[in-house]
């Protein structure tokens, strides 16, 4: 039975563990009133690991700075009466310690104890930690009183931990929501690929308070490789970083399960060079609809904290949602780049249908007029007007078609025709001469050019672009390509000046068919 002068003094310490919703500010307030509820000299808060069967956290009250200095390590509940209590999670209370067998598992440095005190912390059924009690003021044992009390304590201390965690798992939750509705809306922009890796494995990093961030995505051999890679440095050779095909973490992940490594440097599962870096690691699947668009990798530093089982599951919800972020980015792109080339398609038909036919039909009346003209034996200068009329027509012709082809190419893919071929070195060489040559297509070349000439005649091409180029005061180029079913025949005319101070040059190459 506790005494009544014990009861405002547990009544403070049950008002000062509920004092704060901040999950370590109320396990340091439980720990310091335990000790002054039961008049101990030490007192420590273990917090267990269920899955691990140890310590993941201690929180302490007496030591002084000296003291603290002394333990190089803080016990990790492994052995020793620590670990007596966390097998065995019943109240215990001992006399002397120091005759216990189980008193292994004390640090070098520790101070000498002797009596001690032990009561298990529960949240509903589970095993949260529990509270150690050290050195009855006095020198006594601790009595039944005190165990009571510490007891009484224990369970209030419960509630409050569970209080807590629930306040901290909902901020966490909260943080990890904001950060992939960020993720969403930036993937959601229209950055290029590369960013939006960059930006998955940045924010994801920050969220889990990781070492490092890295987006790994499938190789053409069957295995996977880090594509980007965020750290609060340099990342050095991060990048590029592959797990080879066949590895047990790779089955997992092609799979779509996640992985959850305790420590990277020592886990057999893991095979590339970087593992020594790091501790702690969670391995995510980027899948979407059943495909797997890559993993995101999330290792903290060598000696690290463990991720726990909110850290597992608030990064996996992360994981899908940037993925199915990432495939709606790669969505809208195409969607983007679909409706560019819808809008090039309709300027090629309109340049097809209205431009080239009302050219076609000026340049038929030109010709009539030209013939009628010569008929009737006029003014000789009317007759070449109208020729060089007709010409400039024919010419308008062949360089609208060649604009129309061009628009027909999609501008990201490599021209697979003849014709997209001798664009794409009349382009390149715009870069270099500052203009764009003139082209001019005469005959079905794409039909009628073999690969082995096709490839002699871009040689020939290239080199009297290039000759073109070192030429001094070259402000236009005309590259006609003129094929019949017998022969083709390249010309290159440019008007630069030559060594002897001459304008103009061309380049003739034909080969037969």
């Amino acid at each position: 039975m506790t005494e009544p002068s014990s009861l405002p003094v547990l009544l403070e310490a049950v008002l000062n563990v509920g004092s704060d919703l901040e999950l370590r500010t109320t396990l340091q307030h439980i720990v310091k009133s335990a000790t002054g509820l039961c008049s101990a000299r030490y007192g420590a808060l273990g917090v267990v690991d269920p899955e691990r069967k140890r310590l993941t956290g201690l929180f302490t009250a007496g030591l002084t700075e000296a003291e603290r200095a002394a333990i190089p390590h803080l016990p990790d509940g492994r052995s020793g009466l620590l670990g007596a209590l966390i097998t065995d999670p019943r109240p215990l209370v001992l006399e002397d310690l120091s005759q216990d067998p189980r008193r292994a598992g004390f640090p070098p440095g520790h101070p000498p104890m002797r009596s001690f005190l032990g009561v298990p912390i529960r949240v509903h059924t589970e095993v949260f930690g529990n509270l150690y009690l050290t050195e009855k003021r006095g020198g006594g044992p601790f009595t039944d009183e005190d165990l009571a009390l510490l007891r009484v304590l224990a369970a209030q201390a419960g509630i409050a931990i569970g209080n807590a965690r629930l306040y901290e798992t909902a901020r966490r939750r909260e943080r990890w929501i904001e950060g992939a509705a960020a993720v969403t809306t930036t993937l959601l922009a229209g950055r290029p690929a590369a960013d939006a890796l960059m930006c998955v494995a940045e924010r994801a990093r920050l969220l889990a308070d990781a070492a490092a961030g890295v987006v790994l995505q499938p190789t053409p051999a069957g295995g996977m490789e880090i594509v980007a890679a965020s750290t609060q440095g340099d990342p050095g050779d991060l990048v590029g970083t592959a797990i080879e095909p066949g590895s047990p973490v790779l089955e997992q992940l092609l799979g779509g399960e996640p992985v959850f490594i305790e420590d990277s440097a020592t886990d057999p599962r893991m095979t590339t060079h970087v593992r020594e870096r790091f501790g702690p690691s969670m391995m995510l699947p980027l899948q979407s609809g059943g495909q797997l668009i890559g993993t995101l990798a999330l290792p903290r530093p060598h000696g690290g904290p463990p991720y726990d089982a909110v850290d597992r599951l608030l990064a996996s919800q992360f994981a899908s949602q940037a993925a199915l972020a990432l495939v709606l980015a790669d969505a809208q792109h195409d969607r983007e780049q679909l409706a560019v080339y819808e809008d090039r398609d309709r300027i090629a038909r309109d340049l097809h249908d209205l431009v080239v036919q009302r050219l076609f039909a000026t340049e038929m009346m030109l010709e009539s007029t030209k013939k009628r003209s010569a008929a009737s034996a006029a003014d000789a200068t009317v007759g070449e007007e109208l020729g060089r009329a007709v010409d400039e027509l024919d010419s308008t012709i062949q360089e609208v078609r060649t604009a129309i082809f061009a628009l027909q190419q999609p501008p990201t893919d490599a021209p697979t025709t003849f014709r997209g071929r001798v664009l794409r070195e009349t382009g390149g060489a715009a870069v270099l001469l500052g203009f764009q040559p003139s082209v001019h297509f005469a005959g079905p070349v794409d039909a009628l050019l073999p690969e082995p000439v096709a490839a002699d005649l871009l040689a020939a091409l290239r080199g009297a672009l290039a000759a073109a180029h070192r030429r001094s005061e070259v402000t236009s180029i005309e590259v006609d390509v003129n094929a019949d079913p017998d022969r083709v025949r390249l010309t290159v005319v440019d008007d630069g000046r030559t060594e002897s101070g001459t304008r103009g040059t061309t380049l003739t190459w034909q080969s037969a068919l």
